[in-house]
């Protein structure tokens, strides 16, 4: 996005550099990421990070109403979704930004989707001192993936001090359905080697009343005092032969890191709460007085899904006409993205995820990080962006 860095990098830019640069990440855990890495990071001017921050501020605004939560008791579409000893705050907080351009040409967010739910924190800072590693001659120091004058050690300081905290690593856990199977399974390694915790599959634990366990590399009984929550909700739906002793309904003498219902109030269903510049318009779709004349600017999303699943983007009166439980949709303003990333052949398009962080020293939630996704489809993912290059996940580094 600026256009000096992206001539720079884009000449200095060689395929042999690039493998070189994806081989040492396999290498950093013995594992090959099963998503596509991006051949770039992107360059995020300055005035495009005020808009991310004010369109943060915004939104927390309405997150930090004292009300918040009797806004968002509809998330949970039924009593069994709800979890016991929920806190104050959302640990984690992710906010997706669609870049885009407006009359005048000046770049602009938009927001797509939020999360109050972990994102790939340690695999980020893996890839922001990758990125430097191999093409730090074309990355300006004084550029950050960091806002705020944090630097990468203190992110990591300050993941540690909410994660693990004064227990024992041993006695934390990163929770998962079998962890080595996911996407997201390097930044489960990542974690791992910087907090000392256990990576866990949730058929693992051992529930003795309201206490749980784990067996240790020697078949010792450990005591779990923390629970990193990096489960979805969608695919322990969908795992019906997954036997185990715990349920997230148990009443157990756990600390949540990221509390489990903070991953529907802080979704989908917020956006309707949501106003201002850099919010597109957003209903319910039970709530809907009047459709659209223009749904071809809509986009009609499931409120209950995962990764875009169920996501229509080209809507039709009839397509509504025809959803049955209209209470579980979101008719949604489209956001166009703008083509603003130079690559070897067309532009591509990006999305900035703003990586927050409630820090229970300050009681404020904090811009901690980012996480980028390019794209040359019709929308971000894997499937609209088969055998395209330049596209996948990718970092901003911000203009300071």
């Amino acid at each position: 996005m600026i256009h000096q860095n992206r001539k720079l990098y884009n000449e200095n830019f060689s395929e042999e550099k690039y493998q070189l640069f994806l081989d040492d990440i396999d290498k950093s855990f013995n594992y090959k990421p099963i998503f596509k890495i991006a051949e770039t990071p992107v360059f995020i001017p300055k005035e495009l990070k005020t808009k991310l921050v004010d369109a943060c501020n915004d939104i927390m605004e309405v997150i930090n109403k004292p009300n918040f939560k009797e806004l968002t008791n509809g998330a949970f579409f039924d009593d069994d979704r709800i979890v016991p000893n929920e806190d104050e705050n959302s640990k984690f907080l992710q906010l997706d930004f669609g870049i885009c351009e407006d009359e005048k040409g000046n770049l602009v967010p938009k927001l797509i989707e939020l999360q109050g739910f972990p994102s790939l924190y340690f695999f980020q800072h893996l890839l922001g001192s990758m990125y430097r590693k191999h093409f730090g001659n074309v990355i300006p120091e004084n550029y950050s993936q960091h806002i705020n004058g944090m630097t990468p050690k203190d992110f990591v300081a300050l993941l540690q001090q909410e994660i693990v905290g004064d227990t024992n690593p041993k006695q934390v856990i990163l929770l998962e359905i079998e962890p080595e199977k996911q996407a997201t399974a390097i930044d489960f390694y990542a974690t791992e080697k910087a907090l000392g915790i256990k990576i866990l599959c949730i058929s693992n634990l051992i529930k003795k009343g309201k206490e749980l366990f784990y067996l240790d590399n020697e078949g010792k009984e450990i005591k779990i005092l923390k629970i990193y929550n990096r489960i979805i909700f969608d695919e322990l739906d969908q795992r019906k032969d997954l036997k185990t002793e715990f349920s997230f309904l148990d009443e157990v003498d756990v600390e949540w890191i990221g509390h489990p219902n903070w991953f529907y109030r802080i979704s989908k269903y917020t956006m309707p709460l949501l106003k201002g510049d850099y919010v597109p318009k957003s209903f319910y779709l039970d709530q809907l007085e009047e459709i659209p004349e223009d749904l071809e600017n809509y986009v009609l999303k499931p409120l209950y899904s995962f990764a875009g699943v169920g996501v229509e983007i080209h809507v039709t009166r009839k397509m509504i006409d025809e959803v049955t439980n209209k209470s579980n949709y979101l008719l949604q303003e489209k956001v166009a993205y703008a083509p603003i990333i130079e690559t070897m052949d067309v532009p591509a398009k990006c999305e900035v995820r703003m990586m927050l962080l409630h820090n229970s020293k300050t009681n404020k939630t904090e811009i901690v990080s980012n996480l980028i996704r390019i794209s040359k489809g019709e929308m971000v993912g894997v499937k609209y962006n088969k055998d395209k290059t330049w596209v996948g996940g990718s970092t901003g580094f911000f203009e300071n």
